[in-house]
């Protein structure tokens, strides 16, 4: 460090403010590299530079610091808050950052609505509504939900469908919808549907039996046996699915429990999610690389976690105490509207569970390592093979996707160490090119990614062969780049006599190489090419994702579009109001103003486009 950027870096923090608040570190770039919050912002400001903080990473962070920028709050929780947009903003290097954490589903149903049905929803909304969850496994999601609808006929079908529809669909021949849509239930009966429905999301499987088991008794009673024989194959539904539910805790509290396990500067947390008693999901955060201190980084991932919105539960259980768990708690409580605990347990069926987290934990932690140790040897291998310059630590593959030439769009994927790295991935609008050229198409996307790029990879794959290999080796030759190892994989259908008439087709990938007329093939290693094979086949997916989207927004643009002031809100007024786009075209100004929301100057607008 610099003599005058030793002095600046005193001066500010001699003045800096004894209150609550947040501090950016920056390095000799101006980025931003370390964000943190604290009560009093001058007195953990001089324990970094005073050695009075016995934090194991402070020295490594303290030699790279060149400048502190201070942010007074008025509470601590206030600068909670504000840590975790601006961690989220600058996505420091020296922070936790769940760069590839999404939010896993829940089950909404909104009682307010006339006739609910469930939902599947990533976000949680303080919107009235009731939601279950979250689950971590999207084929724990659908089987719940395949079993919902076959035990409770609640109507799926979407909003827009259910004021259309004038006739029941299929749903109800076999018997998983009542047809609300169609008055074929009244609304009573449904509600009592609902309300069982929820009874079973609420894990109080044992008050629903008992209630059904009283109406099929009434039922036979008063000689309807159908509506009798209907309820007892609920009632066994219901109890199928109910042994499946693992019980764990018998004081049915809504829980998420985080285990953590350390070795040097790897930390692994995972999570288990309880409800009313049951195990509903389990959660394996990404191993995180850091010289924090364990109860740090447990507190910077439960801060990101719950800010991306999954259910609160009431009860947090963590391995040691933080810090920040007062004003976490505060942070929590508000959010939820209700009262968080965070709890720290000592004994009994908490410590258990805890134990098991702790368990789970350090399970993962081995199998990361060991799968690790396994992408080091394929790698080795796949270099070898490959006759490539270095081992490709790092690879990065690009595909196109259009249609026609229409829509079309590129990908690319990139995979450290032989996990994908997300926080890498780049999607690309072509530009240049409108008819179907691959070719052309690739090119540009290359050319995009590598022009004024110094992080380069170890290793580029193109989904292709010769053509597509001679492309990406043009395009690196002429930046500058042959230091970079290039490769084409394509797929071919082989026919095989199959005896008779028929033919079996067998597909196989082959690997195109610089400077070698023929392909090669790496049936001989299966590993290398399975990494090979998921590296394309997730920038396939990413491409045609992209695709779809684009696609998508251009298939339903609309001409009022192209109208200035014309937004979503007047669209939708327009369309209500006059049902056809042929009759906003030739409506009046007089009519364009008589719709709600649309005054003299958007109506003038609308009737000049048309007019």
């Amino acid at each position: 460090m610099e003599i005058k950027d030793v002095t600046l870096l005193q001066e500010k923090i001699k003045t800096a403010p004894a209150r609550p608040g947040v501090y950016l570190m920056k390095d000799r770039d101006d980025r931003v590299i370390y964000v943190g919050k604290a009560k009093n912002l001058r007195v953990r400001a001089r324990s970094y530079f005073g050695g009075t903080d016995s934090r194991r990473m402070i020295p490594f962070l303290v030699s790279r610091i060149r400048d502190m920028e201070f942010i007074v709050t008025d509470t601590e929780k206030e600068a909670l808050i504000l840590e975790n947009n601006l961690i989220k903003k600058h996505r420091p290097r020296y922070n936790i950052n769940l760069r590839d954490d999404k939010n896993f589903y829940s089950i909404r149903i909104d009682t307010k609505e006339a006739f609910p049905r469930f939902q599947l929803v990533r976000r949680v909304k303080r919107d009235g509504a009731k939601y279950f969850g979250p689950y971590s496994s999207s084929a724990s999601v659908k089987e719940t939900f395949y079993y919902l609808h076959r035990i409770f006929p609640l109507r799926t079908c979407r909003d827009l469908e259910f004021k259309t529809r004038k006739r029941p669909c299929m749903e109800l021949q076999i018997k998983r919808c009542l047809a609300p849509c169609c008055g074929l239930v009244t609304d009573r009966d449904y509600r009592k549907i609902v309300a069982e429905a929820i009874l079973f999301m609420e894990g109080r499987g044992g008050r629903l039996l008992r209630q059904l088991r009283s109406r099929m008794d009434r039922a036979a009673e008063g000689l309807d046996f159908e509506e009798a024989a209907r309820t007892r194959d609920r009632i066994g539904a219901i109890k199928a699915t109910l042994e499946k539910q693992r019980i764990v805790s018998a004081s049915f509290k809504e829980q998420d429990i985080f285990g953590l396990y350390r070795e040097g500067n790897r930390i692994q947390v995972y999570a288990i999610h309880v409800r009313m008693g049951a195990i509903i999901g389990q959660r394996r955060f990404p191993l995180l690389k850091t010289g924090m201190e364990s109860a740090e980084a447990l507190s910077s991932l439960l801060k990101q976690y719950y800010n991306t919105g999954p259910a609160i539960p009431g009860e947090i259980i963590v391995p040691e105490r933080m810090e920040d768990a007062q004003s976490i708690e505060q942070w929590l409580t508000e959010k939820r509207g209700k009262k968080i605990s965070l709890v720290v347990p000592r004994r009994g069926d908490k410590k258990a569970l805890l134990a098991m987290a702790l368990s789970n934990a350090e399970n993962a932690l081995r199998a990361e390592e060991k799968m690790e140790a396994d992408n080091e040897s394929v790698l080795e291998a796949l270099a070898k093979c490959l006759l490539l310059k270095k081992k490709p630590c790092r690879i990065e593959c690009f595909d196109i996707s259009s249609i026609g030439g229409k829509y079309a769009v590129g990908s690319m994927v990139s995979f450290n160490r032989g996990s994908p790295e997300k926080s890498r991935y780049r999607r690309f609008r072509i530009k240049t090119k409108e008819n179907a050229d691959d070719y052309g198409m690739m090119r540009e996307v290359l050319e995009r990614r590598y022009r004024e790029e110094n992080d380069l990879p170890d290793l580029v794959v193109v989904d292709g062969g010769k053509g597509q290999l001679g492309v990406a080796l043009s395009v690196l030759r002429g930046l500058g780049l042959e230091e970079v190892d290039v490769i084409g994989l394509a797929k071919e259908s082989r026919a095989l006599p199959a005896g008779g008439l028929s033919t079996v087709f067998r597909d196989r990938d082959r690997v195109y190489l610089p400077n070698r007329k023929n392909p090669l093939y790496l049936d001989k290693h299966p590993r290398a090419l399975l990494l090979l094979q998921r590296v394309r086949d997730e920038a396939h997916r990413f491409a045609v994702t992209y695709h779809r989207k684009v696609k998508e927004k251009e298939d339903f643009r609309s001409v009022l579009d192209n109208i200035p002031g014309i937004g979503r809100a007047r669209k939708r007024a327009l369309l209500t109001h006059f049902q056809e786009m042929d009759r906003i075209a030739s409506a009046s100004r007089k009519e364009l103003e008589e719709v709600p929301g649309i005054g003299k100057d958007a109506a003038r607008r609308i009737f000049e486009y048309f007019h």
